[in-house]
């Protein structure tokens, strides 16, 4: 067999795991945009899907939790393994639901599967990528979720219009494993790798530390008593919710307060997608431009974010405001692109040694989680009596917050933090 080295495998690993995100964001997607021709047939209200997405919330906040650490113990190949297959087999059942409850209950598995993607990805990119490069690497990872959120648009409605909207759950989780086959062939650490060169071997381990190849067990307790772990936690539990709104209820919006059907949307709606999948490859690939124009890791990432914040909040009130639904396409394309730009998943990998990044991450998705299912109640109240307006006017005010978090509980980006005792007592707040 061929064991020639493959120029820059650290590249093919991130788009191998742009791709697992794409799939993890095409089967969640699956519902939302399928959730007004349900809603119909089996005579569901906003409210009953307020509580569908909120039940997948519920299991996906705990599950974040426990799969961080889950990640760090079986390392990222068998993780993705069992994970993917797992949400593979969740999306899948859908199709035989009937009942709000039925939803609700498939919901929950597809939740307590889909999170581990998250603190697995962000680990394979600390494990495979220098410091310099991480934010760009999961931009590409994270861009998936964009990517399948985009492609899950035309390709479920087409589904949908064409054999019924129980094939499109069957057929889009089918593809689940066809991804685990390919990823249990080709994936290793970069320290066993057989198609990694010497070369970019030296790349990976550029700006390893001594901690690095000796990591210690850090407990929990630990990490919780350092003031840059609340700040990653705080950052996701603030831009997390608006996420879980973007993903779950822009198809709805279109369709309520615009007017679109099902062919609709999957003619127009893909396109906010779309530059989220452009502004999770930003939120890397600006920095790293600025980076290589002299600028620290610090002060590139934080004015890409700060800029992000301030525009943001324009964005977030126009949308409701304008008559033509054209434009209210083009300002929540612009929400989409600066949602994704800000960045939000890569801080772990900026602060953290690589052997927690996973249980960081999965503090933060779960935390952002628990949060997020209790906005989703609300969501379907607010919608169901009032309108969006008050939930997008919510969200216009998150991501400034979030940024003086990021920059009064972290402090300096880029800087890996010892984690000896010392170091660790120095850093309670």
């Amino acid at each position: 067999m061929d064991r020639r080295p493959f120029k820059n495998l650290r590249w093919y690993i991130a788009v191998m795991l742009c791709l697992s995100s794409e799939l993890n964001y095409l089967d969640r997607q699956t519902l939302s945009i399928l959730a007004d021709t349900i809603q119909r047939e089996l005579n569901l209200t906003t409210i009953d899907y307020s509580r569908i997405t909120s039940s997948f919330l519920i299991s996906y906040a705990v599950m974040y939790a426990v799969s961080g650490r889950l990640i760090d113990i079986l390392g990222t190949r068998r993780a993705f393994m069992i994970f993917v297959s797992c949400w593979s087999i969740a999306n899948m059942l859908h199709a035989f639901a009937n009942t709000a409850l039925q939803f609700r209950f498939y919901r929950f598995i597809l939740g307590a599967a889909e999170p581990a993607n998250f603190p697995a990805g962000v680990k394979a990119v600390s494990e495979w990528f220098p410091m310099r490069e991480r934010a760009l690497a999961v931009g590409v990872f994270n861009a998936g979720t964009a990517l399948g959120s985009a492609l899950a648009v035309p390709v479920v409605s087409w589904i949908a219009l064409t054999w019924g909207w129980r094939y499109a759950f069957v057929m889009t989780g089918a593809v689940g494993f066809i991804w685990v086959a390919v990823w249990a062939m080709f994936y290793d650490l970069p320290q066993k790798h057989p198609r990694l060169s010497d070369a970019e071997k030296r790349i990976i381990f550029s700006d390893a530390t001594a901690e690095d190849n000796d990591a210690q067990p850090v407990s929990i307790g630990r990490l919780l008593r350092m003031r840059e772990t609340w700040g990653c936690i705080l950052a996701r539990v603030l831009t997390d919710p608006i996420s879980y709104f973007l993903f779950f209820w822009t198809p709805k919006y279109f369709q309520q307060e615009r007017g679109f059907n099902l062919s609709e949307v999957g003619l127009y709606i893909w396109i906010p997608y779309v530059a989220l999948t452009v502004g999770n490859i930003s939120s890397g690939a600006i920095p790293r431009y600025l980076i290589s124009r002299g600028w620290s890791v610090n002060r590139a990432r934080k004015s890409t974010m700060l800029a992000v914040s301030c525009l943001m909040p324009i964005f977030c009130l126009l949308v409701t405001r304008v008559s033509a639904p054209t434009i209210a396409v083009v300002m929540m394309t612009a929400i989409m692109f600066g949602h994704a730009a800000w960045g939000n998943i890569t801080l772990p990998a900026e602060v953290f040694p690589k052997h927690v990044v996973g249980t960081i991450s999965g503090f933060g998705g779960a935390l952002g989680a628990v949060v997020g299912a209790v906005t989703q109640w609300y969501i379907g109240s607010v919608v169901e009596t009032l309108s969006f307006a008050p939930i997008f006017a919510a969200c216009a005010v998150m991501y400034l917050l979030a940024f003086g978090l990021v920059h009064w509980l972290i402090g300096e980006l880029g800087f890996i933090r010892n984690l000896a005792p010392a170091q660790i007592e120095q850093s309670v707040p």
